[in-house]
């Protein structure tokens, strides 16, 4: 396995981490219940491989991640990494994330959590309740009593927000010490606040690294950017985040022994890519999409279409159909999308402002018949 510098925590993170939030679960009784036996194999057998980092939360798995967690680490605890997460909800208060922190451990059956994360951040919630409420200062307390080593943050904003969290802490006198964001390869929105966490002094973990199952298809990706012969997409995913200099750990949400060994794999091979090749890997994809007989900035100047079709999201998911080679994941992306009421070309008004407001002067009401029928069949 190789490790990283987690920032400037003073800790060492193994490459893959393991992301809790895919137990295996069975039903009884009309209830979820994680499957125990399953969950300490996948968990003893990551640790075997090296992963020292594991992270949950109080709801995943329907509430039973925690223990299950806890359950299967007991024996090595003090050798690994444990993370969990505050929900910041409109009734936290200091009194209310130290209840939430009291009951983490008790689930978990330990004394402390290496990284207790303020979940799921974004703009309004850090105002009005991190700084609003005084959990920043709540989460110092239980540093100094030694219930928490690390204040961490997972986030869902856009990226600038990163940057406000990092800075707005510090002045409040709490150092953020690591971060937990999405970032994958077809999705890097958050590459320049990663690396400014990581350039501040923050450990910096990525979810998603797989794309939520999008990169784990098997198509001929690598070959395509590289014109080397093809490799597993997961593998490139992977290869992808680790080789990003400014990130530290690649969150994988793991369901079995042999989804983890492939990953632990990926994050012990040596010929992991350098700093070079990742930075020449970003550029191929943004070269084939440029290339691609459909180029959709998603810059939104169609937006917003007096018939309320997405435009940009449709194009982004043909993308992912066309450019990428994921097309069953493209498919299920569109029926998701009609699903949720989603507007298609079937009810374009024709009137043609998206095409007068478009900087590439794309045909989109051609494109967009086109894709919508390729998509839907």
């Amino acid at each position: 396995m190789n490790y990283r510098e987690f920032g400037k925590t003073g800790e060492r993170i193994s490459a893959l981490g393991f992301g809790c939030m895919r137990f295996p679960e069975y039903q009884k009784d009309e209830k979820n219940y994680v499957d125990q036996d399953k969950v300490d194999e996948m968990i003893a057998h990551a640790y075997a491989r090296g992963v020292n980092y594991f992270d949950t939360a109080p709801y995943y798995c329907n509430s039973n991640s925690e223990a299950a967690l806890g359950h299967a680490v007991k024996n090595f605890r003090d050798k690994i990494l444990l993370s969990t997460k505050c929900p910041i909800g409109d009734n936290i208060d200091a009194g209310e994330y130290r209840r939430m922190l009291e009951q983490s451990l008790t689930r978990m059956g330990t004394d402390h959590i290496d990284f207790y994360h303020f979940w799921s951040l974004n703009r309004g919630s850090y105002d009005n309740i991190v700084l609003g409420h005084g959990l920043l200062e709540a989460a110092a307390k239980a540093k100094e009593e030694g219930l928490i080593r690390h204040i961490s943050f997972s986030f869902h904003d856009s990226a600038d927000v990163i940057r406000y969290v990092i800075d707005t802490s510090e002045s409040h006198g709490v150092k953020m010490e690591s971060l937990l964001c999405q970032y994958n390869l077809l999705d890097r929105a958050n590459e320049d606040m990663i690396r400014y966490a990581n350039e501040k002094g923050l450990g910096t973990v990525a979810m998603g690294p797989v794309g939520g199952g999008r990169l784990a298809a098997p198509t001929d990706l690598y070959a395509k950017l590289t014109g080397k012969p093809s490799i597993a997409t997961y593998e490139l995913a992977f290869k992808f985040c680790l080789g990003n200099p400014h990130l530290n750990c690649a969150l994988s949400g793991m369901q079995n022994t042999d989804m983890v060994e492939k990953n632990a794999a990926v994050a012990s091979d040596d010929m992991a890519f350098s700093e070079e090749e990742w930075e020449q890997l970003g550029a191929a994809m943004e070269q084939i999409k440029k290339f691609s007989e459909l180029y959709c900035t998603g810059c939104k100047y169609c937006q917003p279409c007096p018939a309320e079709i997405n435009i940009p999201h449709i194009f982004e998911i043909y993308t992912y159909y066309n450019v990428y080679g994921l097309r069953d994941h493209a498919k299920h992306m569109m029926q998701r999308y009609i699903k949720n009421g989603g507007k298609l070309f079937s009810d374009c008004r024709q009137c043609g402002l998206c095409e007068k407001k478009c900087p590439q002067h794309l045909e989109i009401r051609r494109e967009l018949e086109r894709v919508c029928q390729l998509l839907s069949e």
